[in-house]
């Protein structure tokens, strides 16, 4: 009886995983458990450990018994929850403007959707101080104007300005898409029951497309919240993120405040990302049918195209300002007290040309091997999950999109936890070894590759795969042979995103570079910006990361958009056959 029952067991597991499979889930889930999962578990159990081992809660009772702590834990809660707000009221109207209204404009305002994303926070702060700081060109231009002087970059406050400004996009995104889904039969519906204008838009519209909206205001809580580096980069320092990196940096890897408050940040911001989904429970968004796609765009009045211009110019100054800062700085001889730089030159780009270009080359070999990990794995796990039937699967797809909830500052502290005892041939320690940033560099990014992947072999169909089979390829060759050339595209859209976004990751490269010689180029950025001097050297670094993340993005969505015009070209041959 036994024999019986364990036949049809083996052979459902023949069928259903391949020893081809069964490896490469294997080295897949090896790369996670040894490079994710393990080093944030590590942190997690350090927390509650007392120094014999013993499970403890005096950890997080000194944190709360703290006032620098407390203090910082409120700050980053207030400084992400303001951010949500005033990113809201930048996108909010922008996108029921694009989603509601002919207005001429609309190119604009979806180019203010990816503008702020090419530059990253960081970046920009430092000339977000020189345009609206205490003595910047706003302020000593309302000076001399009206005697008025507005503390935006003051403390909190300016943390609040510049993640606004650069996070805002992720809600304009996103509630632009949900505004577009919306079927326009429920618009007209609320019109025959009398509602009107802003009656129409707070009861029926903004309701309707509230998914879209948790779903960017929760992006932009967790950003902001695990951020590190702009609140470094403006001295400021009661909050969270850089609390950890100042415990563990300064007092030592022992010391148990530094994961406790990396604890701390991963509860947040899962708790942010469940919130978000709970807010939608038990509410039913569905629509029975498109209704002609979308809300109706109708035609604007002159005092409402005058109302929308008076709003999207000054939001689109906003947002060039930290581009136009960065650029300006970087060809300053000197910019201070004044609304403009004394002179120009090009000796600054000179200066890291000269004296520093291993950031440079150190950012194409680093972010390029850590994309191609990424797509290597993204390819795996999506086929893994999507093509076969091992056991399991689907915890693979999980894990490696569980990296969007570890911050970069807690993996960097992980992997040091971890690793920092481990020591190379050459006596250097195997969590500063150049190797394993490029490592974090492809965990951290790797959601993003996967999700690229997923969707290009989705697009694939299967009977391609089948043909392939049917003539004695093995799912290895089919996969490499057929289906990855298939995903062409749509990889190397996720290539360059990961490439563009690793290269200006700063949390967990400040805690793992301890070499310049070993950096890439958003370590060389921050390095040069923590000195009057070196804020110009710095900007030009800065103005060489936007160049290359603007190139990326432009180089993603041009492969896209090849890929969207050849399968339109294919299947209209294949109608028309």
């Amino acid at each position: 009886m036994s024999a019986a029952l364990v036949r049809p067991w083996r052979a459902r597991l023949r069928f259903e995983a391949s020893v081809s499979q069964v490896i490469a889930a294997t080295l897949v889930a090896a790369f996670l458990l040894a490079f994710l999962l393990m080093p944030v578990g590590r942190v997690i159990l350090t927390a509650f450990l007392d120094p014999a081992g013993g499970f403890t809660l005096i950890h997080f009772a000194d944190f709360f018994r703290t006032s620098l702590f407390i203090e910082s834990f409120w700050n980053s809660l207030y400084v992400a929850g303001m951010s949500v707000v005033f990113a809201s009221v930048l996108a909010v109207p922008l996108a029921v403007i694009l989603a509601r209204y002919r207005f001429p404009g609309s190119a604009l305002i979806a180019t203010l959707g990816v503008l702020p994303l090419v530059m990253p926070p960081f970046v920009g702060a430092v000339a977000m101080q020189l345009i609206f700081g205490r003595n910047g060109t706003v302020n000593l231009l309302l000076m001399d104007w009206f005697d008025l002087r507005l503390d935006l970059m003051e403390g909190l406050n300016g943390v609040i300005f510049v993640q606004s400004l650069h996070y805002f996009p992720f809600i304009l995104m996103n509630l632009s898409a949900s505004l577009a889904n919306i079927d326009v039969s429920m618009e007209e519906a609320g019109q025959n029951l009398g509602a009107r204008g802003l009656t129409l838009l707070r009861t029926i519209v903004l309701p309707l497309s509230l998914p879209g909206y948790l779903a960017g205001a929760s992006l932009v809580f967790v950003k902001v919240f695990d951020d590190l580096a702009t609140p470094l980069l403006l001295n400021v320092t009661n909050m969270l993120a850089p609390q950890a990196y100042l415990r563990v940096t300064s007092v030592g890897l022992a010391d148990p405040m530094g994961y406790v408050i990396s604890v701390i940040l991963i509860a947040v911001s899962l708790a942010a990302m469940v919130g978000s989904g709970l807010l939608l429970r038990g509410r039913d968004y569905a629509t029975a049918q498109r209704g002609g796609g979308g809300l109706s765009h109708r035609r604007m009045t002159a005092r409402g195209k005058l109302l929308a211009w008076l709003f999207v110019v000054p939001v689109l100054f906003l947002v060039l300002a930290p581009h136009i800062g960065i650029l300006l700085l970087s060809l300053a001889t000197i910019w201070s007290f004044s609304p403009l730089p004394d002179a120009f030159t090009l000796a600054h780009y000179g200066t890291v040309l000269r004296e520093t270009p291993q950031f440079l080359t150190n950012t194409l070999l680093f972010c390029g091997i850590a994309a191609l990990i990424d797509v290597v794995l993204g390819v795996v796990i999506a086929w893994l999950v999507h093509r076969t039937k091992l056991p399991g699967r689907e915890l693979l797809d999980l894990a490696a999109m569980s990296a969007l909830a570890v911050p970069g500052l807690v993996l960097g502290i992980g992997i040091l936890r971890t690793y920092f005892d481990t020591h190379l041939p050459g006596g250097d320690s195997l969590a500063t070894w150049w190797g394993m940033l490029i490592i974090v560099l492809a965990v951290r990014r790797l959601p993003y590759a996967l999700r690229g992947a997923t969707a290009a072999l989705r697009q694939v169909h299967r009977s391609l795969e089948e043909a392939a089979e049917n003539v004695g390829a093995s799912k290895a060759v089919t996969l490499t042979r057929i289906t990855v050339p298939l995903m062409a595209g749509g990889l190397a859209a996720a290539f360059v995103t990961s490439f563009a976004t690793a290269a200006v990751e700063l949390s967990a490269t400040l805690v793992l570079v301890t070499r310049d010689v070993d950096a890439p180029i958003a370590y060389g950025i921050y390095i040069y910006m923590q000195s009057a001097a070196g804020r110009g050297p710095g900007a030009a670094l800065g103005v060489i990361a936007v160049l290359a993340v603007a190139l990326c993005t432009w180089g993603a969505h041009a492969v896209a958009e090849r890929e969207r015009s050849r399968r339109v070209r294919t299947s209209e041959s294949q109608e028309a056959a």
